[in-house]
């Protein structure tokens, strides 16, 4: 990053805040935020106060206003996506014209403008999906990939990261649990049994970050992570606030939702390299020419299974416990705040 420009689309968000906590301080020339949240924009500029920080208002649907965006951009970290499954659900088109055309977009002006490097963010729920959101970014990164087949690596390289949900971030379960045990309200679970990765931003910056440091065009980044059970979560939540044997309403599945998340099919991590906390997924690289996979197998798919939420480490009510009290979050509301979640 030394002496270099960074931009990141959907910059106001967590992520983007994560980052620049992270960077701004490193010898960084310069970092863009580009968003269509001015307002944002407006909190994060008196937030941070820092020359290095620039700001343009646009959205990756418009080619012209990303394009601009990127002239003496040297890398992108691309967040910007319609990410809540129940928004998608309900408007599919819309999470198609950001996640997938608006990624087109935005990969294309880096071509045009000779980024050096972009890392496109990704989502568990791409794996296997059944909702439009995870539709969408599943196809953001056959568009990744895709265009990463033609790309001269001396020149522009796409790569990307898949992660689950970010612990605290907005629209998630613990803000949700948090806000009804502060007006005395039952924790509404829709399956005590169901299991979700548990990761920080720290984490996710992390991957990002790594993915950066490593990927080669077309390369997928998943970072190993450790899971609980929604029940779990629930009770770690009551003891650190004070709450234990705190009602708890079971309201079923969800529209949308699955019992387990998956960070790598079983297709994939047969061919997936363990780089001991991370894996990488190579990009596929078969040409329209399949006869030969028509007439041989791979026996290793056979023997594989998947990497999801069942079968990684999973979490116990203490060490979940010690997972949440390194969120910002939590250590507010132990305090006695109402923090906000991440956005």
């Amino acid at each position: 990053m030394s002496d270099k420009c960074l931009l990141i689309t959907g910059g106001t968000g967590s992520f983007g805040n994560a980052v620049l906590h992270r960077y701004l301080a490193s010898s960084v020339a310069e970092i863009r935020i580009f968003s269509r949240d001015e307002k944002k924009q407006d909190d994060l500029r008196k937030a941070f106060s820092s020359k290095k920080l620039k700001f343009y208002i646009g959205d990756v649907r418009d080619y012209g206003s990303i394009l601009t965006a990127t002239r003496g951009v040297d890398y992108i970290f691309h967040a910007a996506a319609l990410k809540q499954v129940p928004s998608c659900e309900f408007h599919p088109l819309e999470a198609v014209k950001t996640n997938v055309l608006g990624t087109e977009n935005v990969l294309e002006a880096a071509i045009a403008n000779k980024v050096r490097k972009v890392v496109c963010l990704s989502t568990d729920k791409a794996v296997y999906p059944i909702n439009a959101m995870g539709i969408s970014k599943a196809l953001m990164e056959k568009v990744m990939v895709a265009k990463s087949r033609n790309l001269d690596s001396r020149e522009t390289i796409v790569c990307g990261t898949r992660y689950g949900n970010v612990m605290a971030s907005r629209g998630s379960v613990i803000p949700l649990f948090a806000d009804q045990i502060g007006s005395s309200k039952p924790i509404t679970i829709t399956d005590p049994g169901m299991t979700r990765f548990m990761m920080t931003l720290a984490d996710a910056v992390d991957l990002v970050a790594y993915a950066f440091d490593r990927g080669g065009n077309g390369d997928i980044f998943v970072q190993k992570a450790p899971a609980a059970t929604i029940g779990t979560l629930a009770t770690a939540l009551c003891e650190l606030l004070g709450q234990r044997e705190y009602p708890v309403e079971v309201i079923g599945t969800r529209h949308g939702e699955k019992l387990f998340e998956t960070l790598l099919s079983r297709e994939e991590l047969a061919g997936a390299e363990d780089l001991g906390d991370y894996y990488r997924i190579p990009p596929d690289l078969r040409d329209l020419n399949y006869s030969k996979y028509v007439e041989m197998g791979e026996e290793q798919i056979s023997r594989s299974e998947e990497y999801n939420s069942h079968n990684t480490r999973r979490l116990d009510v203490p060490n979940m416990k010690e997972l949440l009290m390194k969120l910002d979050f939590i250590r507010e509301l132990m305090a006695g705040n109402r923090p906000r979640p991440e956005e």
